[in-house]
């Protein structure tokens, strides 16, 4: 294997952290397509040795070829969604057809399928790690899913849609951060912007100066659009920035930006990609890898929660509807003032507003607070160290057990700015595995969208920002803590897919605990500890609307799986008129006609979740069930965390998640009402 610790290019250089100061565009394509003729090289060479594979012969020189170009892509395709440029986007995509090609042509080869079926059955299979069992095991499906076994002629056309696939992802994606990045409301008349907090308003001011404009500029980013959607007693401010919102990336915008055309294309791609591998649909084909079995397994499963969760909806939507009319004198609830009756109806009923719990939460508290936990319950330290980064509000910690040993490490990136893609995401940047010089620590990224801190204070969290970060933090450390020693399944590699969400909604639960939020808490100005009093009424209120939050993610996993198993582009109705009939059946509060909400759905669109949204209900019914054994012996009890972590978050994907679960749980999961009403 040729080393490339010297290069003059930073993406050749494997020796450790990615130098994100030194990478460059121009670095891109001659590093990819170095690494490519490399690997191509190298499997030439393996194919045509005839000697029976073995693990070390095989094996592990494919994993490691592979690992270089993961890792000199991996910060491209970072950089692209973090600090996104006109330079660099055109580097990323030119390059991205040629790694997409280079897997797909991998999947396909059929000698390489031969060679993993020959070590399958040689003798040596029966001595290996259960690790290692379970990465041939999962090569074998995925060379019969990636196409391995069609004919040279389906070959052909299966590269092309591979390639086509992810091009329009990628320009799905682009097309999502320019339409949201194009939009500024400017208001210069504070009269207009009644009931709006003061963080949010100095945060409008200082961006109106940024861009040389007096009065206050709002954009569709969450940190302003979402306040004003809450806040603002402007019923006609908050119609304008919910329509502009709500038609991003459609044909009510620029032509040239609109993914209407983009979803059908991609939709018929996957349809087609399923038929040629003899699947009757990509519902089918993605659940191939997953726990879930059929497409129909899973729309049942989400009719049977819509059932249980839509009279706690049609009662949640009721109240609203009446309050509105008779408190706030709107006698025709619309969608752009759901999230603003219902703030006012919280107000009232539990005596406590979003903004009031707000301020308990400063940035620095709550990350010492997330640290003591995850320490507290696995038995770690959590440290800052150094490491280059992509931007100057970065910071990058170590994770250290007991004995002061490096676990792993991680970046987080947790602000808002035009560069990066909305959202909050886990990624990974090097994964653990045992090498001739030893263990290769794990890093993450951990990347939010929160709002940057304003007027030299602290930045100040909602308690909905605390569980996003808490729900990364849980990603990251499935990453992070894993103790497997071999690529394939290390980390968050080999798991279902559906069972991916378990430890990132797991440490959700640990936001509502007293004990946990005691030490969190500080207010912003007074420096008080969250008020127990108030604490109670956060968590009276915690299922207030819970039926309709329910039901909104309910109607998103049907809408996926039926559009990916039971339809057909071009034949009768479209992708929109088939969300409408979802929600016809599904939902009880209806967003407007112009609503275009499937333009910018980038979880099943550019994101991974396709036919797998379904994924974050099922793994609530999993993660509700594992929490509840810490219920029974003290949420912050050492020895459940260190099952939890042996158990699930150390095992990667070596076993199937279920067995992973009930080794942690005793027992299989049950479905309980708690889940299903939480």
């Amino acid at each position: 294997m040729t080393t490339h610790t010297q290069s003059a290019n930073p993406l050749l250089d494997f020796s450790g952290l990615p130098r994100f100061a030194e990478i460059k565009p121009e670095h891109v394509a001659p590093a990819i397509e170095q690494l490519l003729d490399e690997n191509r090289a190298l499997i030439t060479r393996l194919l045509a040795d005839d000697s029976l594979p073995t693990w070390d012969s095989f094996v592990r020189p494919m994993e490691d070829a592979n690992e270089h170009l993961g890792r000199a892509w991996g910060p491209v395709g970072h950089l692209n969604a973090v600090m996104n440029s006109p330079e660099l986007r055109d580097a990323y995509n030119s390059t991205l057809p040629k790694i997409t090609a280079y897997y797909a042509e991998l999947g396909q080869n059929l000698a390489l399928f031969q060679k993993f079926k020959a070590l399958r059955s040689s003798a040596e299979f029966a001595g290996l790690s259960a690790a290692r069992k379970k990465i041939i095991e999962n090569e074998l499906r995925d060379f019969r899913l990636g196409g391995a076994e069609l004919p040279d002629n389906k070959k052909a056309r299966y590269l092309a849609v591979q390639e086509r696939q992810s091009e329009l992802s990628s320009r799905f994606s682009d097309n999502i951060l320019d339409a949201t990045n194009e939009y500024t409301l400017l208001i210069e008349n504070r009269g207009e912007l009644n009931g709006l907090p003061e963080d949010v308003l100095q945060t409008a001011r200082e961006a109106a100066q940024a861009a040389e404009k007096t009065g206050w500029m709002f954009t569709l980013k969450a940190p302003s659009y979402l306040p004003v959607m809450q806040f603002a007693d402007n019923r006609d401010l908050r119609e304008k920035i919910y329509r502009a919102y709500a038609t991003r990336a459609s044909e009510f915008g620029k032509p040239e930006l609109d993914n209407t055309p983009l979803m059908d294309e991609i939709v018929a791609l996957r349809a087609e990609e399923a038929q040629l591998l003899g699947f009757a649909n990509f519902g089918e084909l993605s659940l191939a890898a997953k726990m879930a079995e059929t497409p129909q397994q899973v729309v049942d499963f989400m009719r049977e929660l819509a059932q249980r969760a839509r009279p706690f909806a049609e009662k949640d939507l009721v109240e609203l509807r009446e309050f509105a009319k008779t408190k706030l004198d709107i006698n025709d609830m619309r969608s752009w003032d759901v999230a603003y009756a219902s703030e006012k109806l919280r107000e009232q009923r539990y005596a406590f507003s979003e903004q009031e719990v707000k301020q308990y939460f400063p940035e620095d508290a709550v990350m010492a607070g997330l640290f003591k936990l995850v320490e507290t319950l696995f038995g770690l330290q959590i440290k800052a160290a150094q490491a280059p980064k992509w931007h100057e509000t970065v910071r990058f910690f170590d994770i250290r057990d007991a004995q002061d040993k490096l676990v792993g490490q991680f970046y987080l990136d947790l602000y808002a700015r035009n560069s990066k893609r909305g959202g909050a995401w886990m990624d990974d940047v090097i994964t653990r595995r045992r090498l001739e010089k030893g263990i290769q620590t794990p890093v993450a990224y951990l990347n939010c969208n929160f709002s940057a801190p304003v007027g030299g204070k602290p930045a100040v969290f909602t308690h909905d920002e605390v569980q996003t970060l808490f729900h990364e933090f849980g990603h990251g450390l499935h990453h992070l803590l894993t103790e497997v020693e071999d690529l394939g399944v290390s980390g968050i590699n080999g798991v279902e897919w559906d069972a991916v969400e378990l430890p990132s909604q797991f440490m959700e639960n640990f936001c509502w605990e007293w004990d946990v939020l005691q030490g969190m808490t500080r207010h912003a100005d007074t420096n008080e500890k969250l008020p127990r009093a108030l604490f109670d009424k956060m968590l009276a209120a915690k299922n207030f609307q819970s039926g309709l939050a329910t039901l909104r993610q309910i109607e998103f996993a049907v809408f996926d799986m039926l559009m990916h198993s039971n339809f057909n582009v071009g034949q009768g109705k479209t992708i929109l008129q088939l969300l409408d009939e979802v929600r016809a059946e599904v939902a009880v509060l209806i967003p407007p006609e112009f609503n275009r909400f499937p333009q910018s759905f980038s979880h099943i669109f550019s994101g991974g979740y396709s036919a797998g949204y379904y994924s974050y209900k099922w793994a609530e019914v999993l993660s509700a069930d594992a929490y509840s054994l810490f219920e029974e012996h003290g949420v912050l009890n050492p020895e459940i965390g260190a099952r939890f972590r042996a158990e699930v978050l150390a095992m990667g994907g070596a076993r199937p998640a279920m067995e992973s679960f009930t080794a942690f749980r005793g027992r299989a999961p049950s479905i309980d009402a708690r889940a299903v009403a939480a």
